[in-house]
């Protein structure tokens, strides 16, 4: 037996409001259009819904059984409701977040905490880690969404590619804190902290001293540039990072100088192909991707 809903919405309103009429107001319909309702579920049913009684409906012992379960169900169907209009507003549901480390101590927090105004309902899942971990979990769907900087074109993701400006970072005090842009012949003699040599970023900043006929010192080598930046900050020597990062970390005694010839750092913003990533992943990297706008390059 299948009962439509809105005879049980009928009886519902019936029940309580103590008459059709009250209950046709109720429901926004017709008097005539509340009976045939009734009329259908009791023959449904099998047993008669009401009696009267000074004036008034009353259910019957059977009806006020069923009141107690359809109340339950008409409940259950206002929170579908209320849930389905939450998710397609995105102010609820899960956000699964994988990030290069850097990022969750960084930027990331407070495009976050920015993102989750407004939207008490919505749980989130950050997950700092490797490039390589990354990209097999958007491969899996693990996650909906990640940030890193390594590129693939593997089918089973969708990548869009941001360059990043970079700048040479020196400690306080740094004789080359004079100059007014910092050149890789400039730095060819100083300690020199830098990214993994399997990273993309690294390789381009090695072809750009190659390209003038210098080598690539190295003193550190470390997978994030908050971390070089830190480093550089503590008096260990000198790095070329993303502009973003070293602006966190300009209030902890580093000096920032642009480092020519522009030397882009490149950020992978993965997501699974549309028809499986969800409007709340899009609302969410498309609201980061725009916060990265001031250290883009041009």
């Amino acid at each position: 037996m299948s009962i439509p809903i809105r005879q049980l919405e009928a009886f519902h309103a019936t029940c309580r409001k103590g008459s059709i009429t009250r209950a046709a107001e109720y429901l926004g319909i017709s008097q005539p259009a509340v009976s045939r309702l009734l009329s259908s579920l009791a023959e449904s049913v099998g047993f008669e819904l009401f009696h009267r009684s000074a004036g008034q409906l009353q259910p019957t012992a059977e009806s006020a059984i069923l009141l107690r379960e359809v109340e339950r169900l008409l409940d259950n169907l206002e929170t579908i409701d209320r849930l389905s209009h939450d998710l397609t507003d995105r102010r609820a549901g899960h956000l699964r977040i994988a990030c290069l480390p850097g990022f969750a101590v960084s930027h990331l927090p407070k495009v976050l905490a920015d993102f989750l105004a407004g939207r008490p309902k919505l749980r989130v899942t950050l997950e700092p880690d490797r490039p390589e971990r990354i990209l097999e979990w958007i491969i899996r769907e693990h996650y909906d969404c990640g940030i890193s900087d390594e590129y693939s074109t593997h089918p089973a993701i969708r990548v869009r590619m941001v360059g990043m400006r970079t700048v040479c970072i020196l400690p306080k005090g740094h004789a080359l804190s004079a100059r007014h842009e910092i050149r890789p012949e400039d730095i060819v003699n100083e300690n020199i902290i830098h990214t993994r040599r399997d990273s993309g970023f690294f390789h381009q900043l090695r072809d750009v001293f190659s390209a003038r006929g210098l080598k690539l010192g190295s003193r550190i080598e470390t997978r994030q540039f908050t971390a070089a930046c830190m480093l550089v900050a503590a008096g260990a020597g000198v790095a070329v990072v993303s502009e973003m990062d070293a602006r966190e970390y300009e209030s902890r005694g580093l000096v920032l100088r642009p480092f020519l010839p522009e030397t882009p750092h490149y950020l992978s913003l993965i997501r699974p192909p549309t028809a499986r990533s969800s409007l709340l992943a899009s609302e969410f990297m498309e609201m980061f991707e725009d916060s990265l706008a001031p250290f883009r390059v041009s």
